[in-house]
């Protein structure tokens, strides 16, 4: 019973991470999926299975890691604009929610102005960052509800 416990509270776990910027949710959904199949000896959820969930999170992973740059790169930001965006991401954890909003873009703008951009030019690469990062985590999310869906017809079945 503690173990379904533990693959319950992973894939919650990570569903609430999942909304999070840059942080593993996938991977605890994925890992508590895996925990259950392991726990039915594999009765249900069959390695098939289990592949497919690990193709959904690596994507989920991808779509994370690449949208604020593919966003920022979108209106040709600079590299100090996107070595800023992950910083500013990374900052803002300690924040919460809003340093989770602000922190890519105001690292995006400090490092589009460093690279000596005007702040007009500075403020769309920071906008287009933040909408990047929206747009990956949104697919990250429907990604996460994919495998949500596929765990559950599998269980079903």
């Amino acid at each position: 019973m503690a173990l379904w416990c533990g693959a319950f509270a992973l894939i919650a776990a990570g569903l609430v991470l999942t909304i999070v910027p840059g942080m593993p949710g996938v991977l605890l959904i994925y890992g508590g999926m895996w925990l259950a199949a392991w726990i039915g000896h594999f009765a249900r959820i069959g390695w098939p299975t289990l592949i497919l969930l690990g193709v959904l999170t690596a994507l989920a992973l991808v779509i994370d890691l690449t949208a604020s740059v593919l966003g920022a790169k979108r209106v040709g930001a600079s590299r100090q604009a996107l070595l800023g965006s992950f910083i500013g991401g990374f900052a803002g954890l300690a924040f919460g929610l809003p340093g989770l909003i602000a922190g890519p873009f105001a690292g995006a703008v400090i490092g589009e102005l460093m690279a000596r951009r005007t702040l007009v030019a500075a403020t769309r690469v920071g906008l287009w960052t933040w909408i990047g990062l929206l747009a990956g985590t949104l697919a990250k999310l429907a990604l996460a509800v994919t495998m949500l869906a596929v765990f559950a017809v599998a269980c079903l079945i």
